[in-house]
């Protein structure tokens, strides 16, 4: 077991080479988060080879449902990032501890409510994206019995962010491998009648992949608990009192992240429901290109992660000299990461469309993406970078107008503006809204970082940390537990603007500490 560290060790990020950590964090985020996605594309490679298109096209309806529970989580996933690397940063490790409980717990709640429902209506929600005949069934059957695991899915989630903003790259890692080796190992098995030509088959189909990825996420769950309660002892008692009395703190940060995550699922939304219009050819492309996507910028998603817990250590600190280096770094490291991403896509892209059985108009939708459209990740690397800053130091409504302004505003202009040029320009009208976005967030996140200031020394430290002064001032800042998802760990989420108080920290009152509180809320 690792030995915690005392409440008066600084955080790992505060010292050392900043590029370094940007790289070994977001190289161990990257490793595990692709191969977590690899859930996904190794179960949508498996259904394919059944070659019948109507599951292939199944898979990508039923996982754009999905990605609206996975946003949810993303936004407590950050949540408890910032919370957690905040109070580390500050060298208060209980405040840590409670923020990372609260964080499980909630996030596990909210996510099961979620996934629920969406089993509940789930042939209302496939209609809408237009889904409808074998592929509308197929979906229906996936989501019934996939959708139940999602919340299980958030402890792997929590737990993998909590350990990165500790610093444990490797564990995090693991957390998040975890779910893709279960799944490689057990799609064959569950989808076909004689993987292998041995005789070991369920022969179930698309239930089979759907049973396989609730066991991945079961498997990631219970690794994500074990790094941070047993490893890390970065969980405190849960407690329900204590849950209810740090909900404010928790949805503070939460709340402005899950709208910030819900744009990509929306935006989402709209080109599945344009791509659809095709046929399940395109389709089926679709989904071979949101798989893709997931695949080669997994380093692009670990890295808004990443960064966030570096540069909120950082700013805890009070040093805004390595909050700037960090910043900086995280933009360089995205563009060659982006850039030699995009070329390998770009090589593979014919044998990609043939691995995956692919006519001629679901290939023309992967050519779109691999060509020209996958580029714009570089862009869309700098909005994710930007928003973890805006996110980490108390300005989390500007990662939210970023993101909306993207899915919200520019990807339905581009849909419209391309509606003529068939599936591809879809993927052409995804592409454009991301650079579009990317530009004007990459600008406006630099320049926010070069004037931000340190919050004040007396703040960092004793003071607890919401998103709003009335909560700062009437409620204690312990939080116990919840836990996100990691996936695309990936897009940025708010953060709060203060480290958690310590437990022994005097509260604050009247006319001083409500003016402490609102200085803590601007992180100024």
């Amino acid at each position: 077991m690792t030995k915690p560290a005392t409440a008066a060790a600084a955080g790992r990020f505060t010292t050392g080479s900043t590029m370094r950590h940007v790289a070994v964090m977001t190289g161990a985020g990257a490793i595990g988060l692709t191969l977590m996605f690899l859930v996904d594309a190794v179960t949508l490679l498996y259904i394919s080879m059944l070659q019948e298109e109507a599951l292939t096209a199944a898979i990508g309806y039923a996982w754009t449902i999905q990605f609206f529970i996975v946003s949810i989580g993303l936004g407590f996933s950050i949540a408890a990032t910032a919370l957690v690397s905040r109070a580390l940063g500050a060298r208060d490790r209980e405040s840590a501890r409670r923020a990372s409980t609260s964080a499980l717990a909630v996030t596990f709640a909210v996510l099961a409510i979620l996934s629920g429902a969406a089993v509940f209506w789930r042939y209302e929600l496939l209609a809408t994206l237009g889904a409808e005949g074998e592929a509308l069934e197929a979906a229906a059957r996936f989501l019934l019995l996939a959708g139940p695991s999602m919340p299980l899915m958030s402890c792997g989630m929590i737990g993998a962010s909590i350990m990165r903003a500790e610093g444990d790259a490797k564990r995090s890692m693991l957390v998040t491998m975890a779910s893709g080796l279960v799944a490689v190992v057990l799609d064959p098995i569950l989808i076909f009648n004689a993987p292998l030509g041995l005789p070991i088959g369920a022969g179930m189909g698309i239930e089979g992949a759907a049973i396989a990825m609730s066991v991945a996420r079961a498997a990631s769950g219970l690794l994500g608990l074990w790094g941070v309660v047993l490893v890390h002892d970065l969980a405190a008692p849960l407690r329900l009192s204590s849950v209810r009395r740090d909900m404010g703190a928790i949805m503070a940060v939460a709340g402005p992240a899950m709208l910030t995550q819900l744009s990509t699922p929306f935006g989402n939304f709209l080109l599945t429901r344009s791509i659809s219009a095709h046929g399940d050819g395109a389709m089926a492309g679709w989904s071979v290109t949101t798989r893709l996507t997931v695949l080669a910028f997994g380093g692009i998603f670990a890295l808004s992660s990443s960064v966030g817990g570096i540069i909120g250590q950082n700013y805890g600190a009070g040093n805004m000299a390595r909050v700037r280096k960090s910043y900086r770094d995280a933009l360089l490291f995205c563009t060659i990461y982006v850039c030699v991403a995009w070329a390998i896509l770009a090589a593979l892209s014919g044998q990609v469309a043939a691995a995956f059985s692919l006519n001629a108009e679901g290939a023309a939708v992967v050519d779109a993406f691999t060509h020209l459209a996958a580029g714009a990740y570089i862009l869309v690397g700098g909005m994710f970078v930007a928003n973890a800053a805006f996110n980490v130091m108390g300005r989390p409504i500007i990662s939210t107008a970023m993101n909306w302004g993207r899915d919200g505003l520019a990807t339905p202009l581009a849909i419209w503006l391309l509606a003529g040029t068939g599936a591809a320009g879809v993927v052409y009208a995804q592409g454009a809204a991301g650079v579009a976005a990317g530009l004007i967030s990459a600008w406006v996140g630099w320049t926010f970082v070069q004037r931000r200031k340190a919050p004040e020394p007396q703040l960092r430290r004793s003071a607890p940390p919401a998103g709003r002064a009335a909560t700062l001032a009437s409620a204690p800042a312990s939080a116990p537990a919840s836990a996100p998802a990691s996936a695309p760990a990936s897009a940025p989420a708010p953060a709060p603007a203060s480290a958690p108080a310590p437990a022994s920290a005097p509260a604050m009152s009247g006319a001083r500490g409500s003016a402490a509180a609102a200085r803590l809320a601007g992180g100024d």
